[in-house]
């Protein structure tokens, strides 16, 4: 099978190229080595924004797995044309190029940051959308959304894939409108799509020292700067955090099935084993031998307070299952190399 792999250079699209090549896939990568994640930029760097350049590359190509974007939470709104660029404007490019080539099949990137706030349940009200975090109530550290009926306090469950849609932040948007873009796109040809809606996700090859790379990554690089890990709010923020080469191994197993024609399905592609943010700066700290994390409370703008996922629908769509532990995998990133 040749498969496109767009970002093949970058975090996540470098293990899933390591997994399509030892099962004897030719694998394509396109890849514009942007500084955000990468410290140099080559000769064979090539943007998924040249509509010419994807065309040609998508010669002979049976399946696309796109995980070219700009990712994390970024510095704040005046990081929106970098997001739409390389985003939004780069999805819509590929999208157009797969129709003049006549491919159907597409595996895409996506992210858990277009459910906004996860899923809550009040004891009064049942299962209720909780409204964005004032800014009050987070200074005076009072972090945890209250129900929107009677202010009672929520207790948060796992987020489905059918949840409502409410990004919160600029990345947020982008990710959300890649998938309106791919679902008009397979409506149009009859085209399939996985969107896969990666949780926290954390491994070898994190790019370090950048406000785009995930929590574990701020982390792992101030240990290895001898600087304790600081974590924001309480620490009791519930995320789920999934190893690379999970998510990897999703994305293989996406790329050989087949979607439904004209339909862009979304998955969760997560650990289905919660943890709090406080937890994974422990468990890091403890195991790279460094300063223990310091609380320092605060948060950053539109960030959310608990997101954790529902992982029954990739079970059941693609046999998905995360193989390695928290445990596990925390251990194993104290030593593995960032970049």
């Amino acid at each position: 099978m040749r498969v496109l792999l767009t970002g093949g250079a970058g975090f996540i699209g470098s293990h899933i190229a390591d997994h399509l090549t030892a099962q004897d896939h030719d694998v394509v990568v396109l890849d514009a080595y942007l500084p955000q994640a990468h410290r140099t930029r080559p000769d064979e760097a090539r943007d998924v924004t040249d509509l010419d350049t994807v065309k040609n590359l998508l010669d002979g190509v049976d399946v696309v797995c796109h995980q070219a974007a700009v990712v994390g939470h970024g510095l704040d709104p005046s990081d929106a044309p970098l997001y739409a660029l390389n985003n939004d404007l780069g999805t819509a490019v590929l999208l157009a190029a797969m129709h003049e080539k006549g491919v159907k099949h597409l595996v895409m990137a996506s992210s858990m940051v277009v459910y906004g706030e996860g899923r809550y349940e009040c004891a009064e009200h049942g299962v209720v959308r909780a409204a964005p975090r004032r800014q009050a109530d987070l200074d005076q550290g009072r972090y945890e959304p209250p129900c929107p009926h009677c202010g009672n306090p929520l207790e948060p469950r796992l987020v489905p894939e059918d949840a409502p849609l409410d990004p919160r932040s600029t990345y947020a948007a982008s990710k959300l409108a890649q998938e309106h873009y791919a679902a008009a796109w397979a409506r149009q040809t009859g085209g399939d799509v996985w969107a896969l809606r990666y949780h926290n996700v954390y491994g070898p090859r994190m790019p370090k020292n950048t406000p785009y790379a995930g929590v574990a990554s701020l982390f792992r690089s101030a240990l290895e700067r001898g600087e304790a890990p600081t974590v924001l709010e309480d620490g009791r923020q519930r995320r789920d955090f999934v190893h690379v080469t999970d998510v990897a191994r999703a994305n293989v197993l996406a790329v050989h099935q087949p979607g439904t024609p004209g339909t862009l399905t979304a998955l969760n592609v997560c650990s289905g084993e919660p943890h709090t943010v406080g937890d994974l700066a422990t468990h890091l700290a403890d195991a790279y031998g460094g300063p223990k994390p310091r609380i320092v409370g605060g948060a950053r703008p539109a960030d959310v307070r608990h997101v954790v996922a529902d992982p029954a629908r990739a079970r059941e769509r693609l046999g998905f299952h995360a193989a390695t532990s928290f445990a596990a995998g925390v251990k194993q990133f104290a030593a593995d190399p960032l970049r």
